[in-house]
C-alpha cells in the first residue's frame, strides 16, 4: 500500500524529491527510502538531476521511469479501430487508427483490431520496453467481471469474450471496459477531471454513452451496466435507434443528428452551398466532423444546427444533474471537437433547466483527450492497475 501510495503521489507530483514525498505522504524518512529503492530496482521509478537542499548539499529528484514498460489502448468503434502504445508517464509512442466496415462480419473487425495491437506490441519490443497490458473499449454493455461485450447495438454484436480472445493471443494483462467508461477514466487519469471524484462524462460516436463517477469510483449499476444515458426515452415516437426503439436521446443529440436536422432544414427551403458540397450533394451522409468544418467556416446553417443539437444535449445534461450532482460534466468524442458551438447552448440550458443547488459550481468542459479518449482511458486502465499493485509488474528488462 505504501509503495502505490508513493508512486501515486509521484504521477501526480511528476518530479519531487525523497524528502518532499516523505513530508506529503506523511511517512518517515527511512521508510520513504527503503521503498524508493526498491522501486529503482525494479525500474517503475528513476532518478534526475541534483537539486540543492536547504542545508547545500544536493539531492536527486525523483519521477516515474518512462522507460518502465509500455501500455496499450484499444478503440474497437462503429466504423474505425484506433490503437495506442504509451509509456509509463503516458507519452504515446505510437499510435494507428484505421476505418472499418460495420457491415462486415464481427470476425473480420476482430482481425483487424488484433492485428493493430500485434503490430503496437511489435513495436513495443522494437523500443526494448516491457509489455504492461492492454485495456481495450467498446461501445456497448461490457460484463467487466467475465470481460465479455454482451451487447453492442450500433454493431449488432452479443456475447463477444473479448478479454479471453486478447488475453489467449497475447498472454498479457486485459482489461475492458464499455467506451464511456474507458473515456472517462482517461479524463480523469490525465486530463480536465484530474482530481475531480463526482463527475459525468457524455461520450459521443456512432451514439452517444455516458459515464459516471462518485467519490472516485465508477458507478456500475446492478448488472455493470450503468451509463447507458444515449438510450433515454426522449421521444414518445421518433426515429428509430440502433437499439430497436424509438425516439431515444441519441437519435436526436447524436452525431447522426445533425445529418438529419441539416438535410430536414434544407428540404424544407434553406440552402448552404458549402454543406451541400462537403457532403458531396448527399445530405443524408454529411459528417458531423463535415458540419463542424462548415461551421467553423461561418456557415449559417451549420450553426444553428450545432446550437440547436446543443440545446437538446443541454436538455438531457441538466436532468442529468439533476439526478447526479456532479461537479463536472465532459463532453468528450465527436463533441469536443465541436466544443465552441455545443458549449455555450449546453451551459446556458442547465444553467435555466436544472436545480439552483445542483449545478452551483458545476464546472462543464471539453475533453482534453478529444478523439483520443478512449484510448488514452485503455491505458489508464493498464496503468492505474499496475500503480495500485505494482508487485504486477514482470521482471523483464527495462530499457536504458
Amino acid at each position: 500500500m505504501n509503495m502505490a501510495l508513493l508512486l501515486d503521489t509521484l504521477r501526480l507530483a511528476q518530479s519531487t524529491s525523497r524528502a518532499r514525498l516523505a513530508a506529503q505522504v506523511g511517512l518517515n524518512r527511512s521508510t520513504v527510502s527503503s521503498i524508493i529503492t526498491e522501486l529503482l530496482e525494479m525500474g517503475l521509478v528513476c532518478e534526475t538531476e541534483l537539486q540543492a537542499s536547504k542545508n547545500g548539499r544536493p539531492g536527486m529528484l525523483l519521477e516515474l521511469n518512462p522507460n518502465a514498460g509500455c501500455a496499450l489502448g484499444v478503440d474497437i468503434n462503429v466504423d474505425f479501430i484506433g490503437v495506442v502504445l504509451a509509456d509509463f508517464t503516458m507519452n504515446v509512442r505510437w499510435r494507428r487508427h484505421v476505418r472499418s466496415n460495420p457491415e462486415a462480419p464481427e470476425r473480420v473487425i476482430l482481425d483487424q483490431a488484433l492485428a493493430l495491437t500485434s503490430e503496437a506490441l511489435a513495436e513495443c519490443d522494437r523500443l526494448g520496453l516491457r509489455q504492461l497490458g492492454i485495456g481495450i473499449g467498446v461501445p456497448g454493455l461490457v460484463d467487466e467481471e467475465s470481460g465479455v461485450l454482451r451487447f453492442a447495438p450500433n454493431l449488432r454484436w452479443r456475447n463477444v469474450p473479448l478479454r479471453e480472445m486478447w488475453a489467449r493471443r497475447f498472454n498479457l494483462p486485459v482489461y475492458l471496459e464499455n467506451d464511456a467508461n474507458a473515456a472517462l477514466l482517461g479524463e480523469h487519469f490525465c486530463g480536465v477531471a484530474r482530481g475531480v471524484d463526482h463527475l459525468f462524462y457524455l461520450n459521443a460516436g456512432r451514439g452517444l454513452g455516458g459515464a459516471v463517477m462518485v467519490d472516485g469510483r465508477l458507478v456500475r449499476g446492478a448488472s455493470g451496466f450503468a451509463g447507458e444515458v444515449g438510450h433515454m426515452k426522449v421521444e414518445s415516437q421518433g426515429r428509430e435507434c440502433g437499439c430497436g426503439r424509438r425516439g431515444c436521446w441519441e437519435t436526436v443529440a447524436g452525431q447522426r443528428a445533425v445529418a438529419v436536422r441539416v438535410a430536414e432544414r434544407i428540404a424544407a427551403g434553406e440552402k448552404s452551398d458549402l454543406l451541400s458540397d462537403l457532403s458531396q450533394g448527399d445530405l443524408e451522409s454529411l459528417t458531423f466532423a463535415a458540419a463542424v468544418e462548415a461551421a467553423e467556416q461561418g456557415d449559417q446553417l451549420a450553426c444553428e444546427v450545432l446550437e440547436e443539437i446543443g440545446g437538446k444535449l443541454g436538455m438531457g445534461l441538466a436532468n442529468l444533474v439533476n439526478v447526479l450532482n456532479p461537479q463536472m460534466v465532459v463532453l468528450g468524442g465527436a463533441l469536443s471537437l465541436a466544443s465552441p458551438f455545443l458549449l455555450p447552448e449546453v451551459e446556458r440550458v442547465i444553467q435555466e433547466k436544472a436545480l439552483p443547488e445542483l449545478r452551483q459550481g458545476l464546472r462543464v468542459e471539453a475533453s482534453a483527450n478529444k478523439d483520443d479518449a478512449c484510448l488514452i482511458g485503455g491505458v489508464a486502465m493498464v496503468l492505474t492497475r499496475l500503480l495500485r499493485e505494482p508487485t504486477l509488474v514482470r521482471s523483464a528488462p527495462v530499457a536504458a
